[in-house]
């Protein structure tokens, strides 16, 4: 297929291709726009494999447009950039429709939480794609430099600048058992290896936590990125700990055992929270 550049400027209007049909998941119940719709799609290549971010959105407009413009000045020049919003009423349909013409495909309808926007994200990214989630406020810093050294991984992983000022340096050891120890704005999961919808929707805060832990049961290749940067927003979504939510999905992937081991790890870190700011108030 030829490719077409519709724009040098931005990572998502560098390498299209005209004519071929859109990828049609669902009827869209709301408004819904982008590159799709003016009949541009994009597809891996030889040297460029397709990188899908989709940004899940409700009522954010204040941080969207900071996010958006991270994705689009990116160097990497391959990217598919998908935006699903919850039937925002803040403004947000205004800053989708300005950039219209660099987004690949945007929605803007009611949906059944976070985690259901995501797999309707999932299920619009293209089939040969590496698929990475940020939301309004998360920005990228810089993808892997040449992803295709990446390409017979199943998941690429990298660093991510915490909103407390923190470097949170992924791991893929046996941590993932007890703790999320993937960040997901620094997390590029190829799709082939999961193509319905990963995300188990009875989850309402950690999903995400879930579906990494089922592709390390699943023995899916993890490869670490040096140069794979991203910053997340001060206060994510699933910021504070839900114990029967986590011990739950413990349970479910790894056993009782881990499940145990967990909620000893819980308490352990509160009580020594609680003694260090006892000793700070004398």
């Amino acid at each position: 297929m030829d490719k077409i550049c519709l724009n040098p400027d931005y990572s998502t209007t560098r390498l299209l291709v005209k004519g071929s049909p859109a990828k049609t998941q669902f009827i869209a119940k709301g408004p819904d726009g982008g590159l799709r719709k003016a009949g541009y799609t994009k597809a891996a290549d030889e040297t460029n494999p397709l990188v899908c971010i989709i940004t899940v959105t409700f009522n954010g407009a204040p941080l969207l447009e900071k996010t958006i413009r991270s994705v689009l000045e990116l160097s990497y020049p391959n990217v598919e950039y998908i935006v699903i919003d919850g039937g925002s009423k803040d403004g947000t349909l205004d800053i989708l429709k300005k950039y219209e013409d660099r987004i690949d495909y945007w929605i803007s309808e009611r949906d059944e939480g976070i985690y259901d926007a995501m797999n309707k994200g999932w299920l619009l990214a293209n089939d040969d794609a590496f698929i990475l989630f940020i939301g309004s406020g998360d920005t990228i810093i810089s993808l892997p430099e040449n992803v295709m050294q990446y390409k017979n991984a199943d998941v690429i992983y990298g660093m991510v600048l915490t909103g407390e000022g923190r470097r949170f340096v992924s791991q893929v050891n046996f941590k993932l058992r007890l703790s999320n120890t993937l960040h997901h704005q620094a997390l590029l999961i190829k799709k082939s290896v999961h193509l319905q919808p990963p995300f188990d929707t009875h989850f309402k805060k950690f999903a995400d936590f879930d579906f990494n832990q089922r592709l390390l049961k699943q023995k899916c290749k993890f490869q670490r990125a040096e140069n794979f940067l991203a910053a997340s927003a001060p206060v994510g979504f699933s910021g504070t700990p839900d114990l029967n939510e986590v011990t739950s999905i413990i349970r479910k992937n790894f056993g009782s055992f881990w499940a145990w081991l967990y909620i000893i790890h819980y308490y352990r870190i509160r009580t020594e929270k609680l003694i260090v700011s006892l000793f700070k108030k004398r």
